[in-house]
């Protein structure tokens, strides 16, 4: 087996796990309201599953690579959603420096919303988030790291719960999006699934 096949196993046993987690410890099934103020009949709440050694591995090792493969130098988003996933890209490997991007820049301090290590105009940002549903959160990040002249080479969710939030990230980041999972994946029975 040469290093691209190991690494194509490793990268498939590594999202096989990751789905099992977020099978396991992640979907809620029950009425909920969304980030966006839509209903739904579930929810998955990533953080459950990517927050356990398991999860966390996992990711780390597919978020690592595909920075990797986007040669990526910095990797963050959204504060809460993005916090776990650039921080398992780190434990991953990743050859990348993590920031997390705040709502509203801190009144206080260095009075920041781009927190982490300073971004040079060089890095190439890599957008995470754990799930994506309108893309909101994302959108929000792209805007912040667009506005202080960062340049964007690709986004990255945990999960893409298939509601047109990928194709509006993907719009806004100029850059080629991949959800290591989507809602099909972890629910493939769910009541709202196209048939």
């Amino acid at each position: 087996m040469d290093v691209l096949d190991e690494d194509t196993t490793d990268r498939a046993l590594a999202r096989e796990r990751l789905v099992d987690a977020l099978r396991r410890d992640a979907l809620v099934v029950g009425e909920v309201t969304l980030t966006s103020g839509a209903r739904a009949d579930y929810y998955v709440d990533a953080k459950r599953a990517i927050l356990r050694p398991e999860g966390f591995a996992a990711l780390g090792m597919l978020v690592a690579a595909q920075v990797g493969e986007w040669g990526g130098t910095a990797v963050g988003g959204m504060t809460m959603g993005a916090d776990p996933v650039a921080c398992a890209a780190l434990a991953g490997g990743a050859r990348a420096k993590a920031f997390f991007v705040r709502k509203d820049a801190k009144a206080h301090g260095l009075q920041r919303r781009i927190e982490g290590p300073p971004l040079d105009p060089a890095d190439r940002c890599v957008v995470v988030e754990d799930v994506v549903t309108t893309g909101g959160s994302t959108l929000a990040a792209i805007g912040a790291l667009h506005d202080a002249g960062h340049q964007i080479c690709g986004v990255i969710s945990v999960l893409d719960r298939l509601a047109g939030g990928g194709e509006a990230i993907e719009r806004a980041a100029a850059a080629p999006y991949v959800a290591l999972t989507t809602i099909d994946d972890i629910y493939p029975d769910r009541p709202d699934r196209p048939s």
